[in-house]
C-alpha cells in the first residue's frame, strides 16, 4: 500500500443456507476476522436472528441485501437493517437519487452507525452483459460506475460497491468522500467462479479500497483460518 493509505477492512462472506454453518465459520475465524457479510441466502433462511448472533460474537455485520424499490419502501428496509445493528447495508444505485437519499435517511432513523453503500455495477457482469440488459449497443463500465458513484455521493451515501478495475478511478474522482467496497476478491491465479471483474487483495488495497469482501477464497479453503491469516499478512 502507498504510504499513509489505510489498510482496508476484510469482510468474509457467509454464503450459507443455515445458521449452523455460518456461525461455525465465524468461530473458526475468531481473532482473524471480525466483519462478516450476510446476504440474501443466509438472511432469507435465518432471518434477523443471524445478525444478532454475529453481533453477539463481537463481530460487525455487512447486510448485503441490495435494496431496490420505491424510496419509502427502501427507507423502511434500511431503517430496520440499521436498528438490527448492521454496520453496512447495500442499495442499488440504479434505483435513483431519491431512493438512495431515502436509504440514507432510513439508516439515520435506525440509529447506530450504519453506512449505506450504493451498488454501481455487479462484478458478475461484463460490459457486454450490461449493454444487453440496458438495451444499448455498448457500455463503458468505468463511465457508468463513475456516473452512479456521483449519484451516490450527491445522495449522501457512505460509499459504493464497485469492481477492482474501477476503484482507482472512483478514488481519483471522489477521494475519501466515498468509501469503496470491492467484492470479487481472488488470490492470484485462483478460479474466478461467477465473477467477471476480479482483483487480488493487494491490488484492491493499492486501488484505495476501504473494504474487501472475500468469500470462497477463505470459506472453501481446506484451512479457512490459515487462508484468512495469509490474506491479513498480504495486507499488513
Amino acid at each position: 500500500m502507498s504510504p499513509g493509505r489505510r489498510r482496508p477492512e476484510v469482510i468474509v462472506a457467509l454464503d450459507y443456507h443455515d445458521a449452523a454453518h455460518a456461525m461455525q465459520m465465524v468461530d473458526c475465524l475468531r481473532g482473524a476476522c471480525t466483519f462478516f457479510k450476510v446476504g440474501h441466502e443466509l438472511f432469507t433462511a435465518t432471518g434477523p436472528r443471524i445478525v444478532e448472533r454475529i453481533l453477539a460474537s463481537g463481530s460487525d455485520v455487512f447486510l448485503d441485501l441490495k435494496f431496490h424499490d420505491i424510496p419509502n419502501t427502501v427507507r423502511g428496509g434500511v431503517r430496520s437493517a440499521a436498528s438490527l445493528g448492521a454496520r453496512l447495508v447495500t442499495v442499488h444505485g440504479v434505483g435513483g437519487r431519491r431512493m438512495v437519499e431515502a436509504a440514507v435517511e432510513g439508516a439515520a432513523e435506525g440509529g447506530g452507525n450504519c453506512g449505506v453503500l450504493a451498488v454501481t455495477l455487479l462484478t458478475s457482469l461484463a460490459a457486454g452483459d450490461i449493454a444487453q440488459s440496458w438495451g444499448r449497443g455498448s457500455v463503458d463500465v468505468e463511465t457508468e460506475v463513475l456516473r452512479l458513484a456521483a449519484l451516490a455521493a450527491g445522495a449522501g451515501a457512505h460509499g459504493v460497491v464497485c469492481g477492482g478495475p474501477e476503484a482507482p478511478h472512483v478514488r481519483e474522482q471522489f477521494g475519501d468522500r466515498l468509501a469503496a467496497l470491492i467484492p470479487g476478491i481472488r488470490l492470484a491465479g485462483a478460479a474466478t467462479h461467477d465473477q467477471a471483474r476480479v482483483t487480488t487483495p493487494e491490488a484492491a488495497a493499492a486501488a484505495g479500497a476501504r473494504y474487501l469482501v472475500i468469500g470462497r477464497t477463505v470459506t472453501a479453503a481446506e484451512d479457512p483460518a490459515r487462508a484468512m491469516a495469509a490474506i491479513n499478512a498480504s495486507l499488513a
